[in-house]
């Protein structure tokens, strides 16, 4: 975890397409770009920042997020999502994230990945399967 650090960024596009917009997601009855898949390509976008620079065995999730989505973008547009690291605590991680689209500035965010070790976070999950069959 050594080689994350603050000021580690980068970005991600996308291309607004019929499955991203909000009657698709659930999210609202307007053909725009949803703020599900807003809060997903932020997500995506931080953890391709940092996933390279962990140990083997290690991923991260997402546990917060804290998204303004300030603008429609429509079908078609590109969205583009510039992130980077702000602070690294013991094994978590904060970002900050503004996206963009051809236009304007659409949403900005606050998001929190926590670094995991993949067997024990999935042994846990397995467990939990267990358990929520038996009752």
């Amino acid at each position: 975890m050594e080689a994350v650090v603050p000021g580690l960024g980068g970005e991600t596009e996308q291309v607004v397409t019929a499955s991203l917009v909000a009657p698709h997601v659930g999210s609202g009855t307007l053909m725009v770009y949803a703020t599900p898949a807003l809060a997903a390509l932020i997500e995506e976008t931080c953890r391709k920042i940092i996933e390279p620079l962990l140990p083997e065995g290690h991923t991260t999730v997402g546990v917060e997020i804290r998204l303004r989505h300030l603008a429609p973008t429509p079908v078609g547009h590109k969205v583009r999502v510039r992130a980077e690291v702000v602070a690294v605590a013991d094994r978590e991680v904060d970002f900050r994230a503004e996206a963009w689209d051809e236009v304007e500035k659409v949403g900005e965010a606050e998001h929190r990945r926590a670094v995991i070790e993949i067997g024990r976070f999935m042994r846990r999950v397995a467990a939990k399967a267990v358990a929520g069959s038996a009752s």
